[in-house]
């Protein structure tokens, strides 16, 4: 699928969802005197979607990743501290709250993983770099590879309609002889 506008990406939308559920969290009242701890949470939280977004807007696939890698390091570092907080006694109420944000961040560092490796892979350097020959190219390159995948399914299809129709048989497959 393709994606237009950063606000359109899953990853996007689950990293906004996190910080919110993360800034419902940092807002009860045992934060009150945790003001570097609160801050440095929004923070991370936040800088998760914001490198997803600035990544997406920069129109190169090499600049994409290198921000996806801080988004991912930034989920990383929110589930970090919440494996901080959750040790701390002042927070074990909150144990449901703070799994449901480690886990949602863990789902994150994995949508971004992905995303990456199938980057790494792609021929395309990005969009800043896709002018209409360009483009052109790359679509005809696909439309080629599908039609190659046609005619090979072509091929099996023939080949084992030939082995059944092989000298010393009846037509039929073994097992009905």
């Amino acid at each position: 699928m393709k994606y237009n506008r950063f606000e359109e990406l899953p990853v996007w939308n689950a990293a906004i969802e996190m910080a919110d559920r993360l800034y419902d969290f940092t807002e009860s009242p045992v934060f009150e005197r945790r003001f570097s701890l609160r801050d440095q949470l929004e923070r991370a939280a936040l800088s998760v979607s914001n490198n997803i977004a600035e990544g997406f807007e920069r129109g190169t696939t090499a600049e994409l990743v290198a921000f996806l890698y801080i988004a991912r390091g930034s989920a990383g570092e929110v589930r970090s501290m919440l494996c901080f907080v959750e040790r701390r006694k002042a927070f074990a109420d909150f144990k449901s709250q703070i799994s449901d944000l480690k886990g949602r961040c863990e789902s994150i560092s994995r949508q971004l993983y992905g995303w990456m490796e199938s980057l790494k892979e792609s021929v395309i350097k990005g969009q800043k770099y896709l002018t209409p020959t360009g483009k052109q190219r790359y679509e005809q390159k696909q439309r080629a590879e599908a039609f190659l995948a046609q005619v090979d399914e072509i091929v099996r299809k023939a080949r084992e309609q030939e082995k059944r129709r092989s000298p010393g048989s009846s037509g039929m497959p073994s097992s009905e002889l």
